[in-house]
Order: C-alpha cells, then sequence, then structure tokens
C-alpha cells in the first residue's frame, strides 16, 4: 500500500455493522473543523455506478461470486480515491472515510479464505494515516440494527459477524496505526478517546 504522502490526513473507521462507525466519523469531522482543521466526510460503498452495483448485491438484488464481490469493491474504491479523496488531500482537508479497504478484506474473508489475495488486491490504494476499529459484540451489533433497519443485508448475521472480527483482529496485527477502540462505552467516552489519537497526528 501507498504512504500518504499529501498534506491532508486519511482517518479510516472501519468495524462491524452497527458498530456505530457513522456516529463517531459525524463527531470526529464536526470536532476537527471547530478547531479549524478543515475535514470532509466520504463513505464505501460510494454512491456511484459501481458502488450502486454493490448495494444492490448486498440487499440481495441480485448476486455474484464473493471474488467479484471483492473485485467490484477495489474498482469501487479505486474511483473513490482518484476522483474525492486525493484531490482532497492534495488540498489539505482531512478526509475521514466511513469504511475503507479493511471492511472489505474482513467480510470479503468470511468467503474467500485466500486473505492474502484480498490483501493483494487493495495494494494499489493509500493506507490510511489512523484506522479505528470500532469493537462491539456481534450481538449488541445485530439489535442495533434490528432497532434502526427493515431488513438485514448480506453479511448482518451474528454468527458471521464474529468471523469477521476475527479477521478484523487479525488485520490490526498486519497493518500499523490501527487502534481498537470499546465502542461499547457511551458515545461521548468513545468520542473522546479517539480525539486525543487523533490531536497526536493532527
Amino acid at each position: 500500500m501507498k504512504k500518504n504522502r499529501y498534506p491532508g490526513r486519511f482517518i479510516v473507521f472501519d468495524s462491524l455493522d452497527g458498530a456505530g462507525n457513522s456516529t463517531q466519523v459525524g463527531l470526529l469531522a464536526q470536532y476537527l473543523n471547530k478547531k479549524g482543521k478543515k475535514s470532509h466526510i466520504t463513505k464505501e460503498p460510494t454512491s456511484g455506478l459501481i458502488g450502486g452495483l454493490i448495494k444492490s448485491q448486498l440487499t440481495h438484488d441480485w448476486s455474484s461470486s464473493a471474488e467479484c464481490l471483492q473485485l467490484l469493491f477495489s474498482a469501487d474504491r479505486a474511483y473513490h480515491l482518484e476522483k474525492e479523496i486525493i484531490p482532497l488531500l492534495k488540498k489539505g482537508v482531512n478526509v475521514i472515510s466511513d469504511r475503507y479497504f479493511f471492511s472489505t478484506i474482513a467480510y470479503g474473508a468470511v468467503k474467500i479464505r485466500s486473505l492474502d489475495w484480498l490483501i493483494e488486491i487493495n495494494k494499489p490504494f493509500l493506507l490510511p494515516d489512523l484506522t479505528f476499529f470500532l469493537r462491539v459484540s456481534p450481538k449488541i451489533c445485530i439489535q442495533r440494527i434490528k432497532e434502526t433497519r427493515f431488513e438485514i443485508t448480506l453479511f448482518e448475521k451474528e454468527n458471521v459477524l464474529k468471523k469477521v472480527w476475527q479477521n478484523y483482529e487479525e488485520l490490526a496485527r498486519r497493518f500499523e496505526n490501527i487502534y481498537i477502540i470499546d465502542g461499547e462505552k457511551p458515545i461521548g467516552r468513545v468520542a473522546c478517546q479517539i480525539k486525543k489519537l487523533v490531536s497526536k497526528v493532527l
């Protein structure tokens, strides 16, 4: 993976569905902007054409092989970096992404046995300056999902999420600048811990 050489910092939140990614992304961006550190929120899959195909598969509108889905994620990511993330980083804007390649690898490894292949197809991409994994039990994640959504997507089953979290832990061992945060603590306490870690980088 390529290290970020641009003036803006690239921060990623990758966790189980229902762990609170979107909430913490929003709080961090709000905090940084108030501090005068211009920040932009983005997410994956994107709202582009390829991102739409991915979302349709995740909600069971169509299906393909697990390998095909991963290649779609990679194509969407390449577009995301080229058109949105890198141009902003070049301008000195901090980019905070709700999901990135860690998520697709962690979820993809449930069906694809080769973790190395999943990492390999993401090697051309930018490595985040900071990545946060919010640790929340699969049971609590499923409860949160049911409270806020009418349907469960492709990967949102408790037994699947247990395997996914094991993959996240393996990725945390393989990559640098990843912090595992207890996402079951009150939202404010989680946000405070994240702010302290981000302040060291910015």
